[in-house]
């Protein structure tokens, strides 16, 4: 139950607000669902995330909003960072492991703050796309692998500073990688034995329930979404806090 509630409870937050909100799957799998082990929640939430992922693809792909080339070379570059940063995250000390993630929750935090810009950009494709797409995913991808997170919040600026699509083509084609980060970080992890399959499949199931819930409260809320993302920011923060916390004094 405390599963599917905590999958809901993100999968909600994602179709209200947008992205950031998968990152508090790992810390609501340790500390509210009670997985006894950071590394074996980093690895279940990447279950988690790569499949609300390409569920969320398919409506952004059939609205025209994903640029097939890019989002794959993208992807493809992402991979490989992904599987590099997995396999050097199941190394890390699991409390130096969440102490680290807690900084990375407090600099997603101040980007939510902050607010996402980006207006429509008439360069794309930018010259020397595949380069800069390359490097850029490679990056975001080890990343994301490293933290077992979506990362779409580096995803979607790396997309438009390499390629130079607009923020919508940009979060639609995030998704790809997104997808591809995850699955290739759940691979890593599942194949040391890292992944509550239980678990994950009652956070996936709630968080389709939640998403659901969430889009069709989207549009009603439109003119409050800014201010919805400054307190969930703050959420985010606050469990940051608590994570290092209990990690920099387990």
């Amino acid at each position: 139950m405390l599963a599917l509630a905590c999958g809901a409870l993100v999968g909600f937050s994602l179709a209200l607000i947008g992205g950031g909100g998968s990152i508090l799957a790992v810390p609501m799998l340790l500390y509210v669902v009670g997985l006894p082990d950071p590394h074996l929640a980093i690895g279940t939430s990447a279950v988690a995330v790569g499949a609300n992922a390409f569920a969320n693809l398919v409506p952004h792909a059939r609205a025209g909003h994903v640029r097939w080339p890019a989002a794959l070379a993208f992807a493809a570059a992402g991979v490989l960072g992904a599987f590099a940063g997995s396999t050097l995250g199941k190394r890390v000390d699991g409390h130096h492991l969440l102490a680290l993630f807690a900084l990375l929750m407090l600099v997603v935090a101040a980007l939510m703050l902050r607010g996402r810009h980006g207006g429509v950009e008439s360069r794309y494709p930018k010259p020397r796309l595949y380069p800069r797409l390359g490097a850029a995913g490679f990056g975001a991808g080890a990343l994301s692998g490293f933290f077992g997170i979506g990362g779409g919040f580096l995803i979607v600026p790396g997309l438009m500073f390499a390629s130079g699509m607009e923020i919508i083509a940009a979060i639609g084609s995030s998704l790809v990688a997104v997808g591809a980060f995850a699955t290739t970080t759940a691979i890593n992890y599942a194949a040391s034995g890292l992944v509550d399959w239980r678990a994950a499949a009652l956070f996936v199931a709630g968080g389709v329930g939640g998403g659901w819930l969430g889009a069709r409260l989207a549009w009603r809320l439109a003119r409050t979404r800014g201010a919805l993302n400054r307190v969930f920011a703050l959420a985010v923060a606050v469990v940051a806090v608590y994570m290092l916390v209990r990690n920099l004094h387990p």
